[in-house]
């Protein structure tokens, strides 16, 4: 894929933005909802902007923005447009969408003459799979359907996929083939398998804190001005009340009429059928088949004579007429069904070639009477009958649901048991309580039970298909609030001591850094503030070890695969914990031969590298040539816009 697309990629956001440059209305048809979209033509105050002649209206800018946040909740299912923002979605989704603009308008001009041809946006289309039938397979009326319903037209989105495409023929090939001297290449191999020795030493705040506890009134002052460090997520209760085909009292049993049509519909299936199952040669002329059907016929069995000739016979279980017919061709079904058992049957010609046959069985399928079908045909009727008043019971409850009848009236009229988990946060947990899990019924409510507005909202959902379903609400909502004081004091009381000895630690973190500035031993650095530390880490690691940790890597050891040997840095331990002293005593390079695998990694790494580093200057290029001017008034009023509703 494209390389500063897999740059993007990298972060928790990119690949929303990948698909985003991708196709900005393809995307929807991948999940995303559509509904409400306005693209085309704007006045001048709502283009966003504009690239050569072409526009990007702040409309598509918005659109872009949810199919994207849409795409991160995936991974991240409680993020906001506004934290999306923050971490600069909105500046990286115009890049993308400008991008696109760009290489298509650079592409039409007159020197340049490149185009997407119709069929290949065809193709492109055929392979979204909101477009395929039940087959799986593109389908005409999906399309039609599916596109009328989200109001895109087709001109639409042919023209978003075309852009798409011609952004892949223009910016892929700039970076296929890019290499790097082989003098850098094993260099950087060196650098993947050196090993870096240091030591990590921590400042804790709690070490520096007073000794004297703090009063009550500091704690609570203390948890006051820091009310938002303890808050907890919004809690609620969920309702509900499963049932299944039991809550069906009874179902008229199946007429002798309605016996009749079903056996008259399943007509084929108790009929009388004979099957036959044979051993079979494909040979590819007709010569060859009348050659070893000579051969069988004059005393040599078929498997021995399929082997003379590096052949092998197989053996084929008991078939129909119509299934021999199906699998293989009217002719050879024509010629088994003439044979004998035990005989040879006249070659015939296949879809695969010439077969040479014999007839090994014959079985005789008497079929059923109606009074022999008569049980399982009443058994199938009953089970659908009680299937359908299990749906008209399901649909029963909605009804009286709209109605404003509540989830317990509901359930006590079809005798229904109304069970009430213990108050969940969005993603199932319950506070402090880690042993307790939602059982398998609740776990598909939570997403649509935080959905609600309010408590008493009841819904009717399908747990299995056909099977078992579920009437529920949300019982009780209890805000995102931190818990009382009392509660929580222990912590409040540790947090506020951290606090107090913050300071301190920082002053200390200072002197020692300054101390091995001087080039003073850490140990004696860390000795001479006369406080008691805990004991430093002292590292011994690879660079083959410190990748095997992402994505999870300590910042720490980030660190310190960062450093120049001899230097040291600290960093700030998080809820102002300390602080961290990180000192890099020594590196060895690896040593690395010509052949060795990691010069192949470091020679794949580097040509990629620089592929997407030649794709990247092809698109800034691209961009001065047609001329791109942004609105940064409509944009930052578009960016107020989806922070604030958020």
């Amino acid at each position: 894929m494209l390389g500063f697309i897999r740059s993007l990629t990298k972060s928790r956001i990119g690949v929303a933005f990948a698909l985003v440059f991708l196709g900005l209305i393809a995307l929807s048809f991948a999940g995303a909802d559509l509904s409400g979209a306005k693209f085309g033509g704007s006045g001048n105050a709502d283009r966003a902007v504009t690239v050569g002649s072409a526009h990007i209206a702040t409309a598509e800018v918005q659109k872009a923005m949810s199919n994207a946040l849409e795409n991160a909740r995936e991974q991240s299912p409680t993020a906001t447009m506004k934290e999306f923002i923050a971490q600069g979605a909105m500046e990286q989704v115009i890049d993308s969408l400008i991008d696109r603009a760009a290489v298509m308008e650079w592409a039409r001009q007159g020197s340049v003459g490149m185009a997407v041809s119709n069929r290949l946006i065809d193709s492109e289309i055929s392979k979204m799979p909101a477009f395929q039938g039940p087959d799986g397979k593109f389908s005409q009326s999906v399309y039609k359907a599916l596109l009328g319903q989200k109001g895109v037209s087709e001109t639409l989105l042919r023209d978003d996929v075309a852009k798409g495409l011609m952004a892949r023929e223009v910016l892929i090939p700039a970076g296929v083939g890019a290499a790097m001297p082989e003098s850098m290449v094993m260099r950087y191999a060196a650098v993947l398998t050196e090993t870096r020795e240091g030591t990590v030493q921590l400042i804790p705040s709690a070490a520096f804190a007073p000794k004297t506890p703090p009063s009550d009134a500091d704690v609570a002052a203390f948890y006051k001005a820091n009310a938002a460090r303890y808050q907890r997520p919004e809690r609620r209760t969920i309702r509900y009340a499963v049932f299944d085909e039991s809550a069906i009292k009874a179902v008229a049993a199946p007429s002798e009429a309605e016996v009749a049509a079903r056996y008259k519909l399943g007509a084929a299936t108790y009929a009388p059928t004979e099957s036959r199952a044979f051993t079979q040669v494909i040979v590819p002329t007709e010569p060859a088949a009348k050659a070893l059907a000579a051969e069988i016929a004059g005393g040599k069995s078929i498997e021995a004579a399929a082997a003379a000739k590096g052949l092998s016979a197989s053996k084929i279980p008991a078939l129909t007429r119509t299934k021999l017919e199906s699998d293989a061709s009217p002719a050879v079904a024509a010629a088994v069904f003439a044979a004998a058992k035990g005989t040879l049957a006249a070659p015939a010609k296949g879809a695969l070639g010439w077969h040479v046959i014999r007839l090994d069985s014959v079985v005789q399928n008497p079929g059923k009477t109606l009074d022999q079908a008569r049980a399982e045909i009443v058994t199938a009727i009953t089970a659908e009958k009680r299937k359908a008043a299990l749906a008209d019971l399901s649909a029963k409850f909605d009804d009286a649901f709209g109605s404003g009848t509540g989830l317990a009236d509901v359930a006590k009229s079809a005798g229904l048991t109304v069970i009430t988990t213990d108050p969940l946060q969005a993603d199932g947990t319950v506070p402090g309580r880690t042993d307790i899990k939602p059982g398998p019924d609740v776990v598909p409510l939570i997403q649509s039970a935080f959905a609600m507005e309010r408590e008493g909202q009841p819904q009717v959902a399908e747990l299995k298909q056909g099977e078992r379903y579920v009437i529920y609400d949300v019982g009780q909502i209890t805000p995102a609030a931190p818990p009382p004081l009392a509660e929580i004091k222990d912590k409040v009381m540790a947090d506020l001591n951290i606090t107090r000895g913050f300071g301190a630690a920082k002053a200390a973190s200072e002197k020692v850094m300054a101390a091995l500035a001087k080039k003073v031993p850490l140990a004696e650095a860390i000795k001479a503030l006369g406080i008691p530390l805990p004991a430093p880490e002292q590292v011994n690691m690879p660079r083959q070890q410190l990748n095997a940790m992402q994505p999870k890597i300590p910042s720490t050891l980030q660190l310190m695969f960062e450093m120049a040997q001899g230097t040291a840095k600290k960093l700030e331990a998080p809820a102002k914990a300390g602080f961290v002293v990180v000192a890099l005593n020594k590196v060895t390079p690896g040593t690395i031969k010509p052949g060795d695998p990691f010069a192949a990694r470091a020679r794949v790494e580097l040509g990629q590298l620089a592929g997407r580093e030649y794709v990247d200057q092809l698109r800034v290029a691209v961009r001065e040539a047609v001329g791109v001017k942004r609105n940064e008034a409509a944009i930052a009023a578009l960016r107020t816009q989806l922070s604030g509703g958020q």
